[in-house]
């Protein structure tokens, strides 16, 4: 499909060999591992034969509040490690590289809060010469869009998560669909705000929930059509 880099979920007993094999197959393959938090420090050494397979980073090994530890770990690679779920505000990222924690950032909007604290993480990284990423949450096309436009700043040098619409759907929510380049990019749209606009006929056909915002008179909370 042209996708240019290539991310294997690992896990004990699910790791080195794998990655081994998918390396053999692929060797100049742009290629990481996520472990999502599989490991604990001792049990990552497992994973230094790693460090022989040229991979782009090794994702979340340890757990998201462990940020000692993965500082101790990094140590012991030189493969980049990166967080993921560790960094849910620019003061966990803060942090982080001030442990040592990490060599590169995963930035995902829906983690983080949004476009705002995306930048402000991104423009933190970039003082401190730490490469970002864009990681993705399968969204439709509006947070696609916010994606891409976060994923346009100059710190994001490693690829991202963002995939071509008919990855993961047979029809988005917005009226333009994004299609992978022959360079595996994607283009930014160049429209104001998100470049993209509600495909409404789809919506109403995938809503399977409505909520009313605004407050009854009696109690004062919102109400649910469902």
């Amino acid at each position: 499909q042209g996708y240019g880099r290539v991310k294997i979920k690992i896990k004990p007993g699910r790791d080195v060999g794998d990655t081994q094999a998918v390396r053999r197959a692929f060797p100049s393959l742009h290629l990481q591992v996520d472990a999502n938090s599989a490991y604990t420090l001792e049990t990552a050494a497992a994973l230094l034969p790693l460090d022989d397979l040229d991979l782009l980073l090794i994702e979340q090994p340890l757990a998201e509040d462990d940020l000692w530890d993965h500082s101790q770990l990094q140590k012991q690679f030189r493969t980049p490690l990166c967080l993921d779920e560790s960094i849910t505000a620019p003061r966990h990222a803060r942090q982080a590289l001030e442990m040592g924690a990490c060599r590169i950032v995963n930035i995902k909007p829906g983690r983080v809060g949004g476009l705002s604290q995306g930048i402000a993480i991104h423009d933190l990284c970039q003082a401190r010469d730490v490469p970002v990423w864009c990681g993705g949450m399968l969204e439709t096309g509006v947070g696609r869009a916010a994606n891409l436009a976060l994923a346009s700043l100059p710190n994001f040098t490693l690829p991202g998560d963002i995939s071509a619409t008919d990855r993961y759907y047979a029809q988005d929510i917005t009226g333009q669909r994004f299609t992978l380049n022959p360079d595996s990019t994607i283009t930014v749209p160049d429209s104001p705000g998100l470049g993209v606009t509600l495909d409404r006929g789809a919506v109403e056909r995938y809503t399977i929930a409505r909520w009313n915002t605004k407050k009854t008179a009696d109690r004062g909370q919102p109400t649910a059509n469902t």
